[in-house]
């Protein structure tokens, strides 16, 4: 599968990977198209906390309500449903106990099917375009790049990179003298 066409650079530590994400945000970069890989988190680096706003939480408690509504409408449509009267003997029609008990298994059906969905779609998994990816972030490297960067741009970024401390500068998926 070919490589996507990016530009990056391959950092040896937080600190110079930091100034290499400054670096990008100052020639105009849009931090959609940055990608950062670490072999480690590093919390106490702004660049680990790009992709931290999510709306999981949100969105579980949104699926575990409909769930809870469908689950309760099910029982109680359910018990009620039977087309001829029953005789329940003073008994309620709609029993409070096996209600709470399928609205409860909904809810919590509801809230982690919706928490699965969203955790594939922010993660974009599963993800079949060709990924950028360096082996030496296994050895301990940080990669900072950029996907899809204009013809116009790259040699500027380029020498962004490397002013801002990284050890190598890599373009994939483009001829280098083009």
């Amino acid at each position: 599968m070919p490589m996507t066409q990016a530009i990056y650079g391959l950092f040896p530590d937080p600190s110079s990977a930091e100034q290499g994400i400054d670096a990008l945000y100052r020639a105009g970069i849009s931090p959609k198209s940055i990608v950062v890989m670490s072999p480690e988190p590093f919390d106490e680096y702004s660049f680990s906390k790009m992709d931290e706003a999510t709306p999981m939480p949100w969105l579980a408690v949104l699926g575990g309500l409909v769930g809870g509504v469908c689950g309760f409408l099910l029982a109680r449509l359910t018990q009620q449903g039977y087309p001829f009267p029953l005789v329940t003997s003073g008994m309620p029609l709609v029993a409070s106990w096996p209600t709470g008990i399928v609205t409860y298994e909904l809810t919590m059906l509801g809230a982690v099917v919706t928490t699965i969905v969203t955790l594939l779609i922010t993660t974009r998994l599963p993800n079949w375009k060709p990924q950028l990816y360096d082996p030496e972030v296994s050895n301990g490297k940080i990669l900072i790049g950029v996907l899809e960067p204009s013809d116009r741009v790259i040699i500027d970024i380029e020498n962004r990179l490397l002013g801002a401390g990284a050890e190598q500068v890599k373009i994939t998926g483009r001829d280098r003298a083009s």
